[in-house]
């Protein structure tokens, strides 16, 4: 008879055996979609972002530039998938899907006439082997914090699989790569030591006489002056990225300057929540409306006969860091946050620290549910709690009920920022469960009841 020492042993065995065969088994599955969709990144200019925060914004950044500068562009990022005119928003809850799904994507990418793909790169799917037999033309590097430490087993192993990426930049056979990295960031030397080939250093001090605000970014850069409506110090990083890779690519400085310029809002992205029926959609602002009327909150947005005088903001923020980065950009308001934590099973070290972030900057707290999976989100949330000393916490499990509750706190010059998920389509829950979800919609679906309410 097996005993339960034996069979702990061969239990042990099996995931040791399966340990083995992950790395060959994600490593000929990322061959063989190269093989069967004919190696499309072969012919595409391929700009590969990576990082702990901004990769998303970087992404639309620099594919507006290319645009802008004439090229057509395909993009995958957390938001969207985009081929030229046709944008679908990301529905995986995966930034970089399966091996098969990249490599369709640039085959038609590659049919529609595209010269250039930008590509949100993550750690995970780097370690999964989703970048290999993905040419590369150009790596963008924005900054690392700790991240999915126990998916990966350590923030070491974490920024170890973040640099390979730079090694696959370095091993590409396309000519003229070229290395963007944040100088600014304590690991960029790591990224520049693994690539030997052209490498473009950008940093805060680039922007010269920067006025940086809630309102936007602008700064002399290159013998210009760059205006950007997009908000705070973290986004005048962004574009720093964006635009230290157009002018290496040779995009001229004025299409640069027009580029960013038309890049008004970002989904889910420090994205102020209008009053309009529907949400902007790419980087256009509405076109029919008047000045009066295209205003965002905080700046008297009107429905019918009715104002309201504070700001909502949604943004992804999901980490410490980026957290108190947006918190910072609305300094000088009176703060009112609603905010859960990373998925259950993953980074539970944030949820304390997170909660004490939001105690330090934030007049008024919400706590809520974001992606339980199997946990249990009322533990979630209590473990977040522990986190704040000083300042006792409003507890509201149901998110969009914890959304309405800030809205109704809100008074004049007020801003209400709803951290977490940002363009997520999905709260995830028990048992693979998914309730489809949209923050911003769910914001202004509460804003339109809460304004008829007070006709």
């Amino acid at each position: 008879m097996t005993t339960v020492q034996d069979s702990c042993a061969m239990m042990s065995g099996m995931k040791s055996c399966y340990a083995a065969l992950k790395l060959p088994y994600h490593y000929l599955l990322a061959l063989l979609g190269a093989v069967i969709f004919g190696f499309p990144s072969r012919k595409l200019n391929v700009i590969a972002v990576t990082g702990t925060k901004g990769k998303s914004s970087v992404v639309e950044l620099v594919s507006a530039l290319l645009e802008e500068a004439g090229f057509a562009t395909t993009l995958a990022n957390t938001i969207r998938f985009k081929i030229r005119g046709d944008s679908r928003p990301n529905l995986y809850k995966m930034t970089m899907p399966g091996r098969f799904f990249l490599q369709h994507f640039l085959r038609r990418a590659v049919h529609a006439g595209c010269t250039h793909a930008v590509i949100e790169t993550t750690s995970e799917g780097a370690r999964q082997f989703r970048h290999k037999f993905i040419a590369l033309d150009a790596l963008i590097f924005t900054n690392l914090a700790p991240e999915h430490i126990e998916s990966h087993g350590s923030y070491e192993n974490y920024a170890a699989a973040k640099v390979s990426l730079a090694k696959a930049l370095e091993k590409s056979r396309k000519k003229n790569r070229v290395l963007v990295v944040n100088g600014d960031d304590r690991e960029a030397q790591r990224f520049l030591d693994a690539f030997s080939g052209t490498k473009v250093v950008y940093a805060k001090r680039d922007a010269k006489n920067p006025i940086i605000s809630s309102e936007g970014v602008a700064f002399n850069w290159s013998g210009a002056r760059i205006s950007s409506k997009l908000p705070g110090e973290f986004n005048l990083y962004n574009i720093l990225a964006a635009i230290s890779y157009a002018r290496a690519a040779g995009v001229p400085v004025e299409k640069i300057k027009a580029g960013i310029e038309k890049v008004r809002s970002l989904r889910g992205r420090a994205e102020e929540i209008t009053l309009e029926d529907a949400p902007r959609t790419e980087h256009e602002p509405r076109t029919d409306l008047g000045s009066e009327e295209r205003s965002v909150l905080g700046q008297t947005p009107v429905l019918g006969q009715t104002r309201l005088d504070f700001k909502v903001v949604v943004d992804y923020a999901h980490t410490p860091d980026s957290l108190e980065k947006l918190y910072q950009t609305y300094s000088g308001k009176y703060r009112i946050c609603v905010l859960g934590n990373t998925g259950g099973g993953r980074d539970k070290w944030k949820r304390p620290v997170m909660a004490g972030i939001a105690e330090t900057y934030c007049d008024e707290i919400i706590l809520t549910n974001e992606d339980p999976y199997d946990e249990d989100p009322e533990q979630i949330i209590r473990e977040m709690a522990a986190g704040m000393k000083h300042k006792q916490p409003t507890l509201i499990l149901n998110r969009r009920a914890a959304i309405r509750a800030a809205l109704e706190k809100a008074s004049r010059g007020d801003v209400v920022l709803i951290t977490g998920k940002g363009t997520d389509p999905f709260i995830m829950g028990p048992h693979g469960s998914k309730e489809p979800w949209d923050d911003a919609t769910v914001a202004r679906e509460e804003l339109k009841t809460l304004l008829n309410s007070n006709k």
